[in-house]
């Protein structure tokens, strides 16, 4: 039976970039100007994009259903439990004893500092969505008490998790690139870190509290607030930090086993590495907490059964539409790299005559723009940076300068074809248009300071 994969694209790198600008652009005045909704315009331009590019109409349904379905399968059961946990932190007055306790520790100034030091801790094995959601209460109850809009403590909060996330293993991307390049990854580890953090302070931090200025906006009631009778009797700091700690350690079973194995120091295929792996997965490992929190902070506070079933319930409503247009982004992403879109502009790229560091910056940002994924382009432009590495004589430093260039491309520009940049903005409760100005900003910057950072590893590696 004839599939996808037997597809041929026919069409060359510049129509094929033609029709992926002209589909963003038109995206963008669909949602900005029309004010149509971003989940009807994803949608939308998905279909259209996938016609114009020419994926044969028995497989276009398919395609658009697989791309929305793939992103929903990472994103819905990360998003509906974290929020689940969000809203038992929340309604009963953990979240608020939380910022109440960081506030005294580091002053009402230094609460935004306070929020992405946690933030860089918790981001170090949690992916970039799972830990945004899960600390996200925290966020909103200090934003809501010291006031100066959200934005003030959510972006170096974020921004954090993104440098986490695309900077330092065990995360997939950066694991991905240094397997592809041959470099250390414990040498990839130990730069990454001591790059990610003056990258965060200077993208996320210093720009997070600058346009947080700029763009004073409300705080979201989306995981709901804590009753008088709970913030006067809330669970202590250290049964919240203890919760939130849960899911870290079980998801450093698997991310930390992951790289054990790609390193080869554990045999990947052992019953019982699986089985950790299972419970270090971020849905069961949320699963478990959401568990533990619904008695803790529930039943055990005095809570109904049924109050807490009540309560888990309409942590899930608001979230909804968050997880759909999050989804759809994910589809228009999906379109872009079905249709060919990403192999045209890595085949255009793959002989350009650039400095290998500083091609690897390119190569990447530019398939991140084309189609979205920041893993996906780090892990694409890694492939194409292969030979050329492979031909050079580098040293171990200056391979892990290239991973880092390649992280750096892969994280620039999130638009509308990348799902993070939807999950940031809804839950943010901000417009395509503030979206883009923020969010969109934030992640360059931590691009530019990233691959800054990296040329000088490369240079004096």
């Amino acid at each position: 039976m004839e599939t996808i994969d037997d597809w041929t694209q026919t069409l060359t790198a510049g129509p094929l970039l033609a029709i992926a600008a002209a589909a963003i652009a038109v995206l963008l005045v669909l949602i900005i100007v029309f004010r149509v909704h971003a989940f009807l315009a994803l949608i939308l331009v998905s279909l259209v994009t996938a016609f114009a590019t020419g994926i044969p109409p028995q497989f276009l349904i398919s395609s658009l259903t697989t791309a929305f379905g793939s992103t929903l399968a990472s994103v819905a059961l990360l998003v509906g439990l974290g929020a689940m946990l969000g809203r038992l932190v929340e309604v009963s007055g953990g979240a608020q004893s939380l910022a109440d306790s960081l506030i005294g520790r580091f002053g009402e100034q230094r609460a935004p500092l306070a929020l992405g030091i946690t933030s860089l801790v918790f981001g170090f094995p949690i992916f970039f969505d799972a830990g945004l959601v899960v600390l996200l209460p925290i966020v909103f109850t200090v934003a809501r008490r010291l006031g100066g809009g959200v934005l003030r403590y959510a972006l170096p909060a974020a921004g954090a998790f993104s440098a986490m996330h695309v900077l330092v293993p065990p995360h997939p991307g950066p694991v991905a690139a240094t397997a592809l390049i041959g470099a250390n990854v414990g040498l990839v580890l130990l730069i990454g870190l001591v790059v990610a953090i003056p990258t965060w302070f200077l993208s996320s931090y210093v720009f997070g509290l600058w346009v947080g200025k700029r763009f004073v906006l409300p705080v979201p009631s989306i995981l709901g607030e804590a009753s008088d009778e709970a913030e006067a009797n809330p669970p202590s700091p250290g049964t919240v930090v203890g919760l939130l700690l849960l899911p870290l350690v079980l998801i450093f079973l698997e991310t930390g086993l992951n790289t054990l194995a790609t390193s080869g120091v554990v045999d990947g295929g052992a019953t019982w590495v699986a089985v950790l792996r299972v419970f270090g997965s971020t849905p069961v490992a949320l699963l478990l907490t959401v568990l533990l929190a619904s008695l803790v902070l529930g039943t055990r506070r005095g809570r109904a059964k049924e109050d807490v079933e009540s309560l888990l319930n309409s942590a899930l409503g608001p979230v909804c539409a968050i997880i759909l247009i999050t989804g759809a982004g994910g589809m228009f992403g999906g379109v872009l790299r079905t249709s060919g879109i990403g192999d045209a502009l890595s085949d255009t790229l793959a002989d350009v005559g650039l400095p290998v560091v500083v091609a690897a910056f390119v190569i990447a940002t530019l398939l991140r723009v084309a189609q979205g994924s920041a893993t996906v382009a780090l892990t694409t432009a890694a492939a194409l940076v292969q030979p050329a590495v492979a031909a050079g004589d580098y040293s171990a430093v200056q391979l892990v300068g290239v991973v880092i260039a390649l992280a750096a491309g892969s994280v620039v520009l999130s638009h509308v074809n990348d799902s993070g940049f939807w999950l940031v903005g809804r839950f943010l409760e901000m417009d395509v248009k503030t979206t883009l100005k923020t969010w969109t900003v934030l992640e360059t910057l931590l691009g530019l300071v990233a691959f800054a950072l990296a040329a000088v590893v490369f240079v004096i590696g």
